[in-house]
């Protein structure tokens, strides 16, 4: 059964086949390239995705491609891919061309109109974005900066900074930070271990809400190792 060849016609099994391989091969060099990539897309992470998507597609619904020279075609990509990256992080001219400086769109609550013919975008797509960081007044803005990676940094007139704790020099508590440690009754054992515990002291801590492990639906542990059960299933 050669689904990776060009065929006239390919049986219900054989595309199912394309599909998975696709797929998984797909996850392994997505996963290759970097968790930047996916996250934002610079220029050069545009081309590749753009180029990889056409590349892979086709074999997909086209029964005469071959699935096998998409493949080889998209690691040489990928290979590209990487040694464009190395190359911008030596040669400064080549970084400066995928990755341009940041361009100032508003200073001092004042637009930079020259600028925004630069980052080719609009006064009402610039205050789109201003919107969605709750700045209702653009005069309030000290500095916005239109970034490589197409996001909009805002940064806020002192004096329409909210008030924190240490401004008042007032004492606040410690920082904590909170993660799901039991889900739908299975335990997170990595997250357990990390924390130094186990699961007899987890049973322990969830017994406090009159519940076993197995009825939680949902349970977080924060920083200083305290259990919340957030919704179970106990009688």
């Amino acid at each position: 059964m050669d689904f990776f060849a060009s065929k006239e016609s390919l049986t219900a099994i054989e595309w199912i086949l394309r599909g998975i391989v696709s797929f998984v091969f797909l996850l392994i060099v997505t996963k290759f390239m970097g968790q930047r990539s996916i996250s934002q897309l610079r220029l050069l992470d545009f081309i590749i995705a753009l180029t990889l998507g056409n590349i892979i597609a086709h074999p997909l619904s086209d029964e005469k491609l071959g699935l096998k020279g998409s493949m080889i075609t998209t690691v040489v990509l990928i290979v590209l891919y990487l040694l464009a990256s190395l190359l911008g992080l030596k040669w400064p001219l080549f970084k400066h061309y995928l990755d341009p400086s940041p361009v100032t769109l508003v200073k001092n609550g004042k637009v930079e109109f020259n600028h925004l013919s630069k980052a080719k975008i609009s006064v009402e797509y610039l205050f789109s974005e201003l919107r969605k960081e709750k700045v209702e007044d653009i005069q309030k803005v000290s500095l916005a900066i239109w970034e490589p990676g197409g996001t909009i940094s805002v940064f806020m007139d002192p004096q329409y900074q909210p008030i924190t704790p240490a401004d008042m020099k007032l004492t606040s508590e410690p920082f904590t930070i909170t993660w799901p440690i039991i889900i739908d009754g299975t335990i997170d054992t990595r997250l357990l271990q990390e924390m130094g515990k186990d699961t007899d002291w987890l049973q322990d801590q969830v017994k406090q809400y009159n519940a076993n492990i197995c009825e939680v639906m949902l349970a977080t542990i924060n920083s200083n190792s305290e259990v919340q059960v957030m919704n179970n299933n106990a009688k």
